[in-house]
């Protein structure tokens, strides 16, 4: 009977954090769509939010997917790792060979790897992280 109610108990866990993995990839794939979003329709948006939304989004996107990666993490580190892959991701678009600028080039090189340094781009990442971390936070308070 022991055994019976471990393994229940088990299930139970693997079950919640699939669901919460589902969350997390359903969020990840929202945010992009509301990024290209930002992007496609920058005329229609108001000048500040067309100008910072698709970079603050895209962070925001990576931080959703860290989360559905590293479920069980605690929330300091994937914001922690989420800033660092964004951060990385800016310092090495300072790097300029001809085979990384060929990537660059394509459009999901361009989404993905970005174009040109811009420090600006890390205070965009660094809000675009921190609010979605703070959603994520105030949702999973929440009692529903």
């Amino acid at each position: 009977m022991l055994e019976s109610s471990w393994n229940t108990e088990k299930h139970s866990k693997v079950d919640f954090h699939i669901k919460q993995r589902l969350i997390y990839a359903a969020t990840t794939l929202l945010t992009m769509l509301l990024g290209l979003g930002s992007r496609a329709f920058a005329d229609e948006l108001p000048a500040f939010v067309a100008k910072h939304a698709g970079d603050a989004l895209w962070a925001a996107m990576i931080y959703f997917a860290f989360r559905a990666v590293l479920i069980r993490q605690r929330l300091f580190t994937t914001l922690l790792l989420s800033l660092l892959f964004c951060y990385f991701i800016e310092f090495s678009q300072l790097i300029q060979t001809d085979w990384l600028n060929g990537l660059r080039s394509t459009v999901l090189g361009s989404l993905v790897l970005g174009r040109g340094f811009l420090a600006i781009d890390l205070l965009r990442y660094t809000a675009g992280i921190f609010v979605a971390g703070a959603a994520d936070l105030l949702i999973a308070r929440r009692k529903w």
